[in-house]
């Protein structure tokens, strides 16, 4: 894959990833058509044997593995993760609010959004819809509604003399997103219309998952086209890299990568890196002491994005740790463990940093600073395997739109194919010996 093809690839797939639902749904897509397998987690496996295999859990997690001669010839594993959640607004739900001719959509935040940017975009929703067919049977289908239905409109400042000093966001009263004016709709009619369109037969709503998302597509910005604006990039932008990867890479070794669901919001759900699902696969294949010993031998990826350096704020930055936007993907380190590198696993990524070609940077924050964390101490505290933290650098994190250098992710993309190529020597980490 060369980079403008690696480039239209990426977009489509921000495009048609609203949700973590969409997401997965995606890598799935990809999977299927690269010949992977799915199994269902409740059927009995037995020995899957030599090919290539991908399990969900609750439609927004997933793990993909390759094992080239079965798990019985398996004695390490090239394991990655990365999160397929983002910050944002969930609807609550009794959806629908009506006052003084508005309707507007009841929300709660999720995770920690940059809450000021979600005001004055046009929004759309997306999520997971679970219904009842004719048949009297539970059914569950992933919705978009694509077009822009609601905005989160600002005081204006004629209103507000603090606006521009020191203005406050009240979670409760201030987020409420506009829908319609006048009499409130059906919602679950609204609903059923939207399924209805898929050529879906429904007969009732029952529940859904659904998130307000910004519906302003991404695109390529800068002079010379180098930037990438566009939601979800933190960390849609690494579950792309790793799927890709993993699917494409024809000299592939036997690896595994991990796409989790709730980083955001600290991970403890069954499909969160705190749940059992990576434990509960890994143990369907290799008997407990067997997952010991591959553990010890394995290094696990955890690609989360990474703070460029911010021109406008280089304070905020630890001074002789920048990274720089089209410097080559970072390692992040922090001595608190919020990431989960060690000399060893950094030094095995610089390596094969190396041998893609790509350059390599650096991360710690400010000492004065709280630190963000990933998926990565939970997984290595879980398996106890060694893990190494890394990620693209971008700008403003958490906001409705981020932005990134598209090269870094091509970078990323050319490292991982390296490391689930790479030889086992490379895996285990270098041990001091008396």
């Amino acid at each position: 894959m060369n980079q403008e093809d690696y480039l239209q690839n990426l977009l489509a797939f921000l495009s048609a990833s609203p949700t973590a639902f969409h997401a997965t749904a995606g890598a799935r897509r990809l999977l299927d058509s690269q010949g992977f397998r799915r199994l269902l987690e409740s059927e009995d496996w037995g020995d899957p044997g030599p090919g290539a295999y991908y399990v969900t859990r609750n439609d927004s997690a997933l793990i993909a593995f390759v094992l080239n001669q079965g798990a019985g010839g398996c004695r390490s594993l090239r394991m990655a993760g990365a999160h397929t959640d983002s910050p944002g607004f969930r609807l609550k739900p009794n959806t629908l609010h009506s006052s003084e001719g508005h309707v507007r959509l009841g929300v709660e935040v999720y995770g920690g959004p940059l809450l000021s940017t979600w005001f004055d975009r046009d929004c759309s929703l997306a999520g997971r819809v679970i219904w009842l067919d004719r048949a009297g049977q539970l059914q569950a289908s992933l919705v978009d509604f694509k077009r822009p239905l609601a905005v989160i409109p600002s005081l204006a400042a004629h209103l507000d003399p603090t606006a521009n000093k020191e203005h406050t966001i009240n979670r409760q009263t201030d987020l409420v997103p506009l829908l319609t004016l006048g009499e409130a709709p059906d919602f679950a009619a609204l609903l059923l219309d939207r399924l209805r369109e898929d050529q879906t037969d429904p007969t009732e709503i029952l529940g859904f998952d659904l998130f307000l998302y910004d519906a302003q597509p991404p695109a390529r910005v800068g002079l010379n086209g180098e930037l990438l604006c566009a939601a979800r990039l933190d960390n849609l932008l690494s579950c792309h890299a790793l799927v890709q990867a993993l699917s494409r890479s024809a000299d592939c070794q036997d690896a595994l990568i991990v796409l989790n669901d709730h980083e955001e919001v600290g991970s403890a759900s069954a499909a969160g890196a705190r749940g059992s699902f990576l434990r509960d696969v890994l143990q369907r294949l290799f008997t407990p002491a067997r997952l010991a010993g591959l553990m010890a031998r394995s290094l696990l990826v955890s690609a989360d994005n990474a703070h460029a350096l911010h021109p406008n704020f280089v304070g905020k930055h630890e001074p002789e740790h920048q990274p720089r936007m089209q410097g080559g993907p970072v390692v992040k380190v922090n001595a608190g463990q919020c990431y989960a590198t060690s000399a060893a696993t950094a030094a095995q990524f610089a390596f094969l940093c190396r041998k893609a070609g790509v350059p390599c940077q650096s991360f710690v924050m400010r000492n004065d600073m709280a630190c963000g964390s990933t998926i990565g101490p939970v997984t290595a505290s879980e398996l106890g395997v060694a893990t190494v933290d890394v990620g693209v650098p971008q700008l403003a994190m958490h906001s409705v739109r981020e932005t990134a250098a598209w090269l870094d992710g091509y970078a990323l993309l050319q490292v991982m194919r390296a490391f689930f190529a790479a030889d086992e020597r490379l895996l285990c980490a270098p041990q001091v010996d008396l």
